[in-house]
């Protein structure tokens, strides 16, 4: 065939945008463009797969062969040999256990090449653990593939999770309650710890799964009592054999993406051996052609006619040449292609019927476009050097509410000629890739990575969907999900642009090639990589996934329902499958009706709170009730609800350190005298106050406490009633006021004075403010959220303005954080889920205030959509004595960035151009992220907010505009509620 030269990068004239502006191309040179419909997995005809009688059928799945005994390394290892392998109860035959050996020399060389240490056999003595009431993530498959997720999982969740080299170190057993389910035991394993750490241990009783994932091979060896292992498991799934068959199906994930229409796939003709009926009928898809054969035998004209029509057709635009290659589950992975010319169709009908006899039902023979890589000049090479190929793996996560996400992108480059192909070639970043190939502009590698993601993530929101159509057994259980996926591309030019053309899609490669592209980092003095693990967002699905699993039916007994701010709370109650019962003193309350149990109770008055608990635990189990917890995120009921927890021996923090907590002023004279050690200790982040209950005791605090101050309720939330005060007389004529107006819970209800009306004065410190959501078990941190308030419209200080992640610097979050926990451990909260509210002064963190439940507002919302983590639900796991299922390092997927809306200054515009019901439609189309914290529009002189309304943004500056734009356009922004000004914090 004769050599045709192909355009160089530099020819292609690509701007920032990637436009397309060659000059006109000379004769020999129009041929040559490649469309979107092309493919770039072609192999030099050297390379094609026997076609006589043999067929190939060894496996590139995390498996290796399937059955027959493992390949060997060719030198012995350094690591220790006489490791207790074995699992008793379970014996292994000679060639499994061969295998066994081999996945932990394989573990060992990993381990090796990545510096970290080997495993340490700590089998002898077994691990007990807590059965059942302990995230356990189990991965059954090769070291090599998985390390990446071993490792990360080592680190978001330690001890949790493990690796089984054998699957006869897992058993199942009936799952109680769940007919035709199973339980998954683990009886020994490899723990994974941070610092990757590991440990080969037993464990008595076994451990039950919460999460599985297994690599699925073929044939009658390990992969195949994988498939057995993972199917209609009780616990949640990463993969199955049900689900992979369709996954690594190159014809119909090529039609699925096809027909979606967002994904540029090759120009392909598929002949079907009796298609599965995912793939019959159905609508035509632009670009493939697809042919349902009933008979092997007998297809010459058949096939000559398509083959001809394919040809011929524009589908492939100006492409030379074709693959034709096998599609389905026994061929995946394999490089079984044959690569012709375009102008040779006899050649092209002659390899497809030798191909037709090796089929099996639901198989199929595909001929395909191939793009010839672009010629581009290697970096300072010769100016006709060697053409170049790039072959892009994506990895795609799925995340909270079953959204994709691109986690990582690694390539491959290779000579034109044999373009790479998995573990072909050593594994490098995009922008690594494009610069060899002489794009190396950051707008231009940008562009391209943009592109990558769009495509990548629009693959995976069309799996979901195919997903989410199919049966339990369709999928190979109930609870069997496809997790990650990894996206195969090519890069081609069209429409003047470059563009990624998805070649297939696999489950387990992609993420391999991640791994050695972050394993080589792991060597000495490179440094961490730039990026984070591409194993981050789906660890944190296992925990996810996890945490539901384990809280699935648990029964709790929720005091106080709260007002319409907290209505997620029963829709949430009802996806994880938790059992509520209510403990709430109004009888018509709307949440009555969405609960197990409704208990009518006055809770109000709280100076009675040891008698009532003792009365509520009478009526708890007097019902009956067999409570696994006790909670409450709303404010007036804390501290009732931890002396009811100790009255029914539910796990819960202190009732003195929910006290201490709830009262503020004696939070910070409390912390004051927490001097340390440990240094640095609370007392510097308290802040010098004094309680008041009488005129007297005004007259005393104002020569104690350095003025300007702010005075507040002793036990208030919601900022109402809170000032500045700048001098003597102005603390005497609020503190009169608030004496007045608030007197009882009727007043204003919600608020905390079924508590009293008392009062503290405390000094005003200066700096930025900042929340602080601390999730603690056992006195431990496990993950904090830090997010920025904007400037309050003092004298007052209702909240006006919100931006999280944070904009502080990372030294200034840690700070934040640990101030935070420090404060909590100095008053004795140990176990839960804590806001508290600090300012970030030129001196340091300074406490406001602890508020010991949930984050109110939109806090539970923000943290849930940007960061994947429900307070409500690690609060609720914390309150049945489990440790919650959450990353202690999760990435931000974005910005938000909101405003507050107050009656006293919305009231026309919340009535007419940002109503309730246009905001809510506005939230519906994406355009904005509204939380309604009050019901009804009711001005009043001690308000709270009325609405949150916030807009996402890939950046601070991107949310920060659109939501000034937004707000500007319903009127929200006003001469005396400046908008521009609350947000200039967030610059």
């Amino acid at each position: 065939m004769p050599s045709h030269r192909q355009p160089r990068l530099g020819e292609w004239g690509l701007s920032s945008s990637l436009a397309y502006r060659a000059p006109s191309p000379t004769p020999s040179e129009t041929n040559h463009f490649c469309p979107p419909q092309l493919s770039l997995d072609a192999l030099g005809p050297e390379w094609d797969c026997p076609l006589g009688s043999k067929d190939v059928e060894e496996e590139e799945g995390p498996w290796g062969g399937g059955s027959g005994l493992p390949p060997t390394s060719g030198f012995p290892g350094s690591w220790r040999q006489d490791v207790g392998l074995d699992c008793k109860g379970s014996p292994e035959g000679a060639e499994a256990r061969a295998w066994t050996v081999h996945h932990y020399s394989l573990l060992q060389r990993c381990l090796q090449q990545a510096g970290l240490p080997e495993t340490q056999d700590r089998s002898q003595v077994p691990r007990t653990g807590c059965p059942g009431a302990e995230v356990t993530l189990c991965i059954l498959g090769s070291p090599c593939t998985f390390l990446s997720v071993l490792l990360e999982g080592g680190v978001q969740s330690p001890g949790n999770m493990l690796l089984c080299l054998s699957p006869a170190w897992l058993t199942k057993a009936p799952a109680p309650g769940q007919p035709g389910e199973a339980a998954l035991l683990v009886s020994k394993a490899v723990s994974f710890h941070p610092g990757g750490l590991t440990f080969l241990d037993d464990f008595v009783p076994p451990r039950r799964a919460t999460y599985f994932l297994a690599g699925l091979g073929l044939g009658p060896g390990l992969g195949r009592e994988a498939a057995e292992l993972a199917r209609n498991l009780s616990c949640p799934t990463g993969a199955s054999e049900e689900l992979a068959r369709l996954l690594e199906d190159r014809l119909l994930m090529r039609r699925l993406l096809a027909q979606q229409g967002t994904v540029a796939v090759p120009a392909t003709l598929a002949f079907a051996y009796k298609p599965p009926g995912l793939l019959r009928g159905g609508a035509a898809s632009p670009g493939l052609r697809l042919v349902e054969l009933s008979g092997k035998e007998g297809q010459e004209t058949l096939v000559k006619e398509e083959v001809g029509a394919f040809l011929r057709s524009e589908a492939l635009g100006a492409a030379l040449q074709v693959v034709v290659k096998l599609s389905g589950w026994r061929w995946r992975g394999q490089q079984a292609l044959r690569l012709h010319p375009r102008a040779e169709p006899g050649a092209v009908v002659d390899t497809v019927l030798v191909l037709l006899e090796k089929l099996e039902e639901e198989e199929s023979v595909l001929v395909e476009a191939v793009c010839p890589p672009a010629w581009l000049p290697l970096p300072g090479g010769p100016s006709q050097g060697p053409e170049l190929a790039v072959r892009i793996c994506a990895v795609v996560c799925r995340t909270q509410g079953d959204r994709p996400l691109l986690s990582k992108v690694v390539c491959g480059v290779g000579r034109g000629d044999r373009p790479p192909r998995h573990r072909s070639s050593v594994p490098r970043t995009l922008e690594v890739a494009l610069a060899q190939c002489g794009l190396g502009e950051a707008a231009q590698v940008e562009a391209v990575r943009q592109r990558v993601q769009e495509a990548a993530e629009a693959a995976m929101a069309a799996v979901l969907a195919l997903e989410a159509g199919l049966s339990a057994e369709q999928r190979g259980g109930r609870r069997a999900r496809t997790d990650f996926l990894g996206v195969d591309f090519a890069l081609t030019v069209a429409g003047r642009a470059l563009t990624p053309v998805a070649l297939e899609l696999n489950g387990c490669r992609c993420l391999e090639a991640c791994g050695a592209l972050e394993g080589l980092w792991a060597a000495p003095r490179l440094g961490p990589a730039a990026e984070g693990p591409a194993a981050a967002p789906l660890v944190e699905t296992m925990l996810r996934r996890s945490a539901r699993y384990l809280m699935e039916g648990k029964q709790l007994l929720l005091v106080g329902a709260g007002g319409v701010s907290k209505k997620f709370v029963w829709e949430a109650a009802r996806d994880y499958g938790l059992k509520l019962h209510l403990v709430e003193s109004d009888p018509n309350h709307f949440a009555s009706q969405l609960v197990h149990t409704f208990i009518h109770f006055d809770v109000t008055e709280h100076r009675r709170d040891e008698e009532n608990a003792r009365r509520l635990a009478e009526l708890v189990r007097a019902r009956g009730l067999q409570l696994d917890g006790c909670f409450s995120y709303w404010d007036d009921c804390l501290v009732l609800t931890a002396l009811l927890c100790q009255e029914l021996g539910l796990p819960c923090s202190p009732p003195a350190a929910m006290r201490l907590a709830k009262q503020k002023s004696r939070t910070q004279l409390h912390l004051l005298r927490c001097r340390g050690p440990p240094w640095p200790a609370p007392s510097l982040h308290a802040v010098p106050c004094c309680p008041l209950e009488s005129e007297a005791d005004v007259e005393r605090a104002v020569r104690q406490v350095p003025l300007p101050g702010v005075m507040k309720l002793e036990f208030g939330a919601g900022a109402v009633g809170v000032r500045l005060v700048e001098d003597a007389p102005q603390c005497r004529e609020h503190f009169s006021r608030i004496a007045r107006d608030l007197q009882a819970e009727a007043d204003h209800p919600g608020i905390g004075l079924g508590w009293g009306n008392a009062m503290l004065l405390m000094e005003f410190v200066e700096g930025t403010e900042h929340d602080v959501d601390l999730v603690l078990f056992g006195g431990r941190l496990l993950a904090a959220f830090v997010s920025d308030n904007g400037p309050t419209r003092l004298p007052g200080f209702t909240e006006t303005a919100a931006c999280m992640p944070t904009g502080l610097a990372p030294e200034q979050e840690a700070q934040m954080v640990q101030a935070a926990f420090r404060c909590c451990l100095g008053c004795g909260l140990l176990d839960g889920v804590f806001n508290v509210e600090l300012k970030l002064t030129r001196v340091g963190p300074r406490l406001i205030e602890i508020n010991p439940r949930m984050g109110g507002f939109y806090l539970r919302d923000w943290i849930l959509e940007l960061y994947g983590v429900d307070l409500l639900l690690a609060a609720a796991m914390v309150a049945c004595g489990l440790r919650p299922a959450v990353p202690p390092h999760p990435r931000a997927r974005g910005h938000l960035v909101g405003v507050m809306c107050l009656v006293s200054q919305h009231l026309q515009t919340l009535s007419s151009t940002a109503s309730r019901e246009t905001l809510q439609a506005l939230h519906d189309q994406g355009l904005l992220r509204l939380n309604l914290l009050e019901e009804a529009l009711v001005p009043g002189e001690y308000e709270e907010p009325y609405c949150s309304v916030a807009c996402a943004g890939a950046s601070p500056a991107e949310a920060r505009l659109r939501l000034l734009g937004l707000c500007q356009g319903l009127g929200i922004d006003r001469p005396n509620y400046p908008v521009a000004h609350f947000l200039s914090h967030f610059k």
